[in-house]
Parts: C-alpha cells; sequence; structure tokens
C-alpha cells in the first residue's frame, strides 16, 4: 500500500499539489476526489453523456419513419459494389443493420456499470433487455412506418451485455469497482 492510499486527499489547494499526476489517494485520475476543486470527476462526465446519449436513442428509436430510409438504396449499391469486389456473400444489408443494433445499445451497458458500479453489473443486460422491448413495442403499437422484430431485441440486448463486458474488463484494468451503493 502506498502513502497516497494512507493520507486523506487535502482539504484545500490546488489540484495536483500532493501525489503523482497518475493517481490520487488511490483513485483513477477522472475520478473526482473529495475536497478537491477543479476536477468534474468520472460521474459527472457519464451522467451527462448518458443523457445525450439517451436523448440520440429515443431520437432514432422513435423517428416516425426508418433513419436509414434515405440511405437504403446508397447502402445496397455500396455494398453491390463491394461484393463484385471480392467481399463474401454474407455481408448483405440485414448485417449491417445488426451490427448497428448491437453497437447502439453498447452504451447501455458502458454508463450502467460506469454509474451503478461493477456489483450492479447485471443492470446492463437488463435495461437493455427491457429498453429493447420497450422500443420495438412502441414501433408495433405507435410507428406503422416502422418494423418491431425479435432480432432488433437480440441485437440491442447483445450490445447492452457486451457494454456490460467491457465496462467491467475497464473497472478491473483500472482497479476500480466504481460506486459501492
Amino acid at each position: 500500500m502506498t502513502a497516497d492510499r494512507l493520507t486523506p486527499p487535502p482539504t484545500a489547494g490546488p489540484a495536483g499539489a500532493r501525489g503523482s499526476s497518475r493517481t490520487r489517494g488511490g483513485l483513477h485520475p477522472l475520478v473526482s476526489t473529495p475536497g478537491v476543486p477543479g476536477r468534474p470527476g468520472l460521474h459527472r462526465w457519464t451522467v451527462g453523456l448518458c443523457v445525450a446519449y439517451l436523448v440520440a436513442l429515443l431520437l432514432i428509436a422513435f423517428w416516425p419513419s426508418p433513419v436509414d430510409q434515405d440511405a437504403h438504396g446508397y447502402l445496397v449499391t455500396l455494398l453491390d459494389l463491394l461484393q463484385r469486389h471480392g467481399a463474401p456473400g454474407w455481408v448483405r444489408y440485414d448485417l449491417i443493420e445488426f451490427s448497428a443494433n448491437i453497437l447502439m445499445f453498447v452504451p447501455v451497458g458502458l454508463f450502467l456499470v460506469i454509474l451503478a458500479g461493477g456489483r450492479r453489473w447485471w443492470l446492463g443486460p437488463l435495461a437493455g433487455f427491457g429498453a429493447s422491448c420497450a422500443i420495438e413495442l412502441g414501433q408495433l403499437v405507435f410507428l406503422p412506418a416502422r418494423f418491431a422484430t425479435v432480432s432488433d431485441i437480440i441485437a440491442n440486448s447483445s450490445g447492452a451485455i457486451i457494454g456490460t463486458a467491457l465496462a467491467l474488463l475497464l473497472h478491473h484494468r483500472t482497479g476500480n469497482p466504481g460506486p459501492t451503493r
């Protein structure tokens, strides 16, 4: 155990006045240190990014028409061109859409593990599945131009699981277990 971990953080003075630039009190540099002004902390940044992400997700999920409607023709043309130049036949529009749905939900798992802590890792997959079911139900009931599918629920839930795993790996590698609430 280092002396930094035994000594409480300073209550006054500039950030960085004590300890190494890498850690302070055994905490990762992005994690706020109580009593040290000028360090917004990982939690505050994560909340802000999470809100921005949720707004974007809601816009994408509940846009009246498919969000890729205008680009669909271009994507199919690009895929045809790629396949004529050696891309495998299984690289099709359905695969790209499925992969995009996975990527769209990776932040769900990441944000929930960062905000709730590693001990509540199960919230990431659960929230991803619940949000995906709510989105697909909303599209089915309220948006006739959209398509509610089980494959979207599978892709979105998979993305949340991947995000959760990435966050847990990040917490493990940095030695930061996150909040213990």
